[in-house]
Parts: structure tokens; C-alpha cells; sequence
């Protein structure tokens, strides 16, 4: 009895330290396999909330608008018009959410790593492009959207904004939960304002390859889609916002999923969400609940490790020329590639892999 009330005292305060020293108390519970299940609650919060939160707090609050408690809801959505361009004016972030104790078990199930390989000065702004996407950019919010990984001690000064589809910000509650961890809508509006109205020191993180390198990301592969991406190099330039590479290795790893050849039924559908919706619906699986040896859901428990590359300076350019604008890409391209090659070989890959830019 002691010992479950020590449980529940510990899960009050929410630190992990009390939660899992509480756990340990009862007899049955090693503290190896405490540790475990905390991370497998970790992740599959996360990935529920990836998948399901947004459409099921809309649903939710429909449904609490038909009976009494509707007041509820009716006050809860005259906040929400109040609060509607929140997102794009750099949010509302919590040092207390993005502390919490269940990202450092979230970290520690893959682990998920954060690589510093050069200083950033405070008195600049910066976007850093994210590569790859994998199936659900685990490594970026980690990273960049909570403390597990010590960004803002790795980084001092620098604010990062991870930024994702706009239109996660207009379902209920998820808005909010995503808001404070730091993550913003990657539109003009929301990156405009916090390059140049929200001082210095911020990095945006863009995900360049968005959906259409999300359909393609598979374990074994290490491949980019950044060709034809030059919307963020333009915004550099427009902001004087220095360019950062970054690369994850490990993101691809984690699940896995079924290719549809080009031409086919598959990718056609895949493509007209991606067009007419913004995200892509890919058919995945990693690991089940359980048992590692069956499917689910949950992705595998495979080493990430994210490597921040050496800022390029980038100019200040009102209105940059495509020539301006692709001198720059290709040196961005460039720097990606020496990133990857300079380092594949400390995580795992063979010096003679090769990142494939599509």
C-alpha cells in the first residue's frame, strides 16, 4: 500500500526520476523493464497524437456541444476565434511541456541523439533544413520540440520552431499541444513574422522534403528530395536568414513501409492527397505493443542521430533572382552531401554509401 501511494505522489509531481524510483517499489517491477514500458507509453502517446489527436478533439467537442456541458465547448470555441493567428505569430510555447519527463523516455526508446558540430551565434536568425522526413519526423520534434536531447543547452539563445502542415492548427486542442513545443505552421505568414518581427536568435526547422519524400522513405535508403525545393532558400535570402543543413541518420529506419512504383493506383492516390490535402497516407508498420516480433503501430527501436551542420551565411536579398536563388541552393545542396559524407560512417553506414538527391 506504501508503495502505491508513493506511485501516485510521484505521478502527480511528473518527474521521472520520482515516477520511476515509485515504480520500483513494487516488488513484481525490475527497474529495466519500468524503463521499458515507460518508453513504450512515451512513444505511443506521441504517435497517437500524430495520428488520431486532431480529428478525435474535433469529434469530442462536436459531441459536447449536444448535451448539457455545451457551455463548455461554446466558451472553449470563442477562444479558439480569439486565439485563431496565435500559430502564425510565433505561438505560445511551454519551457514546462517541452521539459516534461516523458520525452526523455520518448529519447531513450530509439535513442534519439543531437550532434553539434559548429556554434550559432544569438545575433542571427536562422532556417535549418531537416532531411530526411521519414514517416513521422521523429527526430525533429525530439529534437527541436522538447528538451530530451539538451538543444537549448547545445544551442544557447537560439529558439527553435519546428514547422509542420498548416492545417494541424486548426483542429482543437492538438493546436495548443503542438503550440507549446515550440511548433509553428510552415506557411509565409508564420515564417515571415518570426524572421523578421520576433528579434534575433530563431531557427526555423522545414522538413524540405515534405510528403512527396515521405512516399519514398524505406529502412536501408538514404535519399533527399531537394532538387526542385528552393521556396526555403528564396525565404533565406528575403530574410537574411542563414541556411543550416541537417541530417538524420536512423529516421528511415524506424518503420517500414509498402513502395508503390510510379504509375501505379497507389501512387496516384498518394499523390492527389498530397496535392489537394497537403500530407500523403502511406502504408506503414513498425512494431506491435507487445511484442517487437509482431506489427503495429509503434516504430522500432532503431538508434536516430541528428547532425547539425555548419551554418552558410546568406545575404539579405528583398527580391533575390532565380540565378541568386540557385547559386545558393547549390551550395546548400553541396554542404548537405559533405554533411552525410563526413559523418555516414560514424553511424553506421559503409564509407561507400551515398546520399541519392531526387
Amino acid at each position: 500500500v506504501g508503495a502505491q501511494c508513493d506511485l501516485l505522489s510521484a505521478l502527480s509531481l511528473g518527474t521521472g526520476s520520482s515516477i520511476l524510483s515509485a515504480l520500483q517499489d513494487l516488488f513484481w517491477l525490475s527497474k529495466s523493464k519500468v524503463e521499458k514500458q515507460l518508453q513504450i507509453i512515451s512513444v505511443l502517446q506521441w504517435v497517437l497524437t500524430f495520428l488520431v489527436m486532431g480529428i478525435a478533439c474535433t469529434l469530442i467537442l462536436m459531441y459536447i456541444l449536444c448535451t448539457d456541458c455545451w457551455a463548455i465547448a461554446a466558451l472553449y470555441l470563442a477562444w479558439l476565434v480569439f486565439d485563431w493567428n496565435t500559430p502564425k505569430k510565433g505561438g505560445r510555447r511551454s519551457q514546462w511541456v517541452r521539459n516534461w519527463a516523458i520525452w526523455r523516455y520518448f529519447r531513450d526508446y530509439f535513442p534519439i541523439r543531437l550532434v553539434k558540430t559548429h556554434n550559432l551565434l544569438t545575433t542571427r536568425n536562422y532556417i535549418f533544413g531537416y532531411h530526411p522526413h521519414g514517416i513521422m519526423g521523429l527526430g525533429a520534434f525530439c529534437n527541436f520540440s522538447t528538451e530530451a536531447t539538451g538543444v537549448g543547452q547545445k544551442f544557447p539563445g537560439i529558439r527553435p520552431y519546428l514547422a509542420t502542415l498548416a492545417g494541424n492548427f486548426r483542429m482543437p486542442i492538438l493546436r495548443d499541444y503542438l503550440m507549446s513545443g515550440g511548433i509553428c505552421p510552415v506557411n509565409r505568414d508564420s515564417i515571415d513574422y518570426i524572421l523578421s518581427k520576433n528579434g534575433s536568435g530563431n531557427a526555423i526547422i522545414i522538413v524540405v522534403g515534405g510528403a512527396a519524400e515521405s512516399l519514398n522513405c524505406t529502412p536501408g535508403k538514404n535519399s533527399v528530395t531537394l532538387k526542385n525545393r528552393k521556396g526555403f532558400v528564396k525565404l533565406a535570402l528575403q530574410h537574411g536568414a542563414d541556411l543550416v543543413p541537417v541530417y538524420s541518420f536512423g529516421e528511415n529506419e524506424v518503420y517500414k513501409q509498402v513502395i508503390f512504383e510510379e504509375g501505379s493506383w497507389g501512387r496516384w492516390v498518394q499523390k492527389k492527397f498530397q496535392k489537394h490535402i497537403g500530407f500523403a497516407p502511406c502504408i506503414f508498420h513498425g512494431r506491435g505493443l507487445f511484442s517487437s516480433n509482431t506489427w503495429g503501430l509503434l516504430p522500432y527501436s532503431k538508434p536516430i542521430t541528428t547532425v547539425v551542420g555548419e551554418p552558410i551565411t546568406i545575404p539579405k536579398i528583398d527580391n533575390p533572382s532565380q540565378k541568386e536563388v540557385d547559386f545558393y541552393h547549390s551550395v546548400y545542396v553541396d554542404s548537405l552531401v559533405k554533411l552525410f559524407d563526413r559523418y555516414k560512417g560514424r553511424f553506421g553506414l559503409p564509407e561507400t554509401e551515398v546520399l541519392e538527391v531526387n
